[in-house]
């Protein structure tokens, strides 16, 4: 399964972005994002399985949504509220037989 994300970018603290995964094929698994700081560990943001089930990190709960097309080709990630500690480099996963990883996409979040 290859994953094409898009959506990132610079924002002021406070404001909105919105990221956006599609798969090269439907995913019945799990798909969401992680995320990776400079000198952190990659680390789960949200995911959401296919009927709908989400799970969010402490950190964005209440400020990020995650959702997927019924199609179960993309995962999307709505974010709001954003602190310059969400500043990270984004990447969709999908559980595909096993994890398949996106391009990862650059969020900066200036305070």
């Amino acid at each position: 399964v290859q994953l094409q994300a898009s959506g990132g970018g610079l924002v002021q603290s406070g404001g909105s972005l919105r990221l956006s995964c599609t798969a090269s094929r439907r995913v019945i698994g799990v798909m969401g994002w992680y995320r990776q700081a400079p000198g952190k560990q990659r680390e789960l943001v949200a995911e959401m399985t296919l009927p709908g089930r989400a799970t969010y990190a402490d950190s964005v709960q209440g400020r990020f949504t995650v959702s997927r097309d019924a199609a179960g080709n993309s995962v999307y990630l709505q974010m709001n509220s954003l602190k310059a500690e969400d500043t990270a480099v984004y990447y969709c996963n999908a559980w595909f037989g096993r994890d398949n990883w996106g391009q990862g996409t650059q969020v900066t979040v200036s305070s």
